[in-house]
């Protein structure tokens, strides 16, 4: 009995052994370079706008709210006095300057006037008349992300700003780098959490594979946040996009991927 245990354990540490050497000999036969990208995005500084359907179902709590709410102290405190002013007109009231002094009226009036003097923001920014991609102020109520003009092989793509890891970096400390040459120190960030959100890879070119002796790139994807600063416009070549925008802007394989990891609108 002890002899086919020890026989079966040698088997399988034998088995062990090959798995692994097997593994050893697949990676060292294949050479990858590894990136990683930043996903960096603004998120809506305004709701979006209502459509007919959340436009009339607005409408319809309004009213449903105001027939069940009670009436305020101040409506009741008016009530009172149109009942006094009432009383003054057929003169059952002596005290006539008690009556008249700071009515509710008044402070209805006071604050019709200083909302007649209330100005809404415009949701369509100057920024949005001019279609200017490079500021962060525009599509108010749109999910922005940022993406760089960068060159891949001999062509350029607006993407997602990557770099290629250097040795003794995690791949967070390289998010944080790319994060860093891409945007500034005066743009306020946060990368969320130490593990990538997002993965994908491509092979170089035949040609590319045999001078370089790699196969291709495995890019690992971080998501962070934009909280505060302003880009200067000159410089790189950079766009702030909504999600149309940005699936129209990355190529396809590309954009599959990062759609994966965000959170739709």
């Amino acid at each position: 009995m002890i002899k086919k245990l020890s026989k079966l354990l040698g088997n399988k540490n034998h088995l062990q052994n090959s798995f692994r050497a097997l593994c050893s000999s697949s990676i060292n036969r294949e050479k990858w370079d590894l990136l990683t990208a930043v996903c960096l995005e603004r998120k809506p500084v305004i709701t979006p706008a209502l459509n007919d359907l959340e436009s009339q179902y607005k409408q319809y709590l309004t009213e449903v709210e105001f027939e069940k709410c009670l009436k305020s102290e101040y409506e009741v405190k008016h009530e009172m006095e149109m009942k006094q002013l009432e009383a003054l007109r057929k003169g059952d009231v002596d005290d006539v300057e008690a009556v008249l002094k700071n009515t509710t009226q008044d402070l209805i009036d006071a604050s019709l006037e200083e909302l007649s003097q209330f100005k809404f923001a415009n949701r369509i920014t100057d920024e949005d008349r001019k279609n200017d991609v490079k500021s962060i102020n525009r599509k108010l109520d749109k999910h922005l992300i940022f993406v760089l003009n960068q060159k891949v092989g001999k062509e350029k793509y607006f993407m997602l700003p990557q770099d290629i890891r250097q040795d003794g970096e995690t791949l967070r400390q390289t998010a944080e780098r790319v994060l860093k040459q891409s945007v500034g120190s005066d743009v306020k960030t946060q990368i969320y959490g130490n593990a990538p959100c997002g993965f994908y890879k491509y092979k170089y070119p035949k040609r590319v594979q045999d001078e370089n002796g790699t196969i291709g790139a495995k890019v690992f994807f971080y998501f962070a946040r934009y909280l505060k600063g302003e880009l200067p416009q000159k410089g790189s070549d950079f766009r702030w996009l909504d999600r149309q925008e940005l699936q129209k802007s990355l190529p396809v394989d590309y954009s599959k991927c990062v759609f994966q990891f965000l959170v739709d609108e």
